[in-house]
């Protein structure tokens, strides 16, 4: 299971041939106490850095942009009425959609987990 992670605070959980999205811990903190989430329909085709959802917090609305290109196959209803769970568990049980992956080379050029801590020290 490889986790990478985008310059937009994104994750991406690869396990087999699904990935999972979601936004990191760093953003959710961000965000603040979030109140809504929108989720895309199954079947939606993703573009890489394109619109992938919408998260709304007390403080701000923001996309959620698709780490990589490939196709919706599940979305995590259980958002729609508990929102907060992002701010919970934003890397278990608030991840935001499920996807199969296009080409799978584009998950190399996002961050590692330790790339990421660094990124968010030099931002911090």
């Amino acid at each position: 299971m490889t986790t990478r992670y985008t310059k937009d605070h994104e994750y991406i959980r690869l396990e087999g041939d699904t990935a999972t999205v979601g936004i990191s811990d760093y953003a959710q903190a961000q965000l603040g106490d979030v109140v809504y989430v929108e989720l895309p329909s199954v079947g939606k085709a993703l573009t890489k850095g394109g619109e992938a959802a919408v998260v709304e917090s007390v403080k701000a609305a923001s996309e959620i942009y698709a780490p990589v290109s490939g196709e919706v196959v599940a979305v995590n209803a259980e958002l729609e009425s508990a929102p907060a769970t992002v701010n919970e568990d934003p890397a278990g049980r608030g991840w935001f959609l499920k996807m199969s992956v296009k080409d799978p080379a584009e998950l190399e050029a996002l961050m590692t987990e330790e790339q990421y801590q660094e990124f968010v020290k030099s931002i911090s």
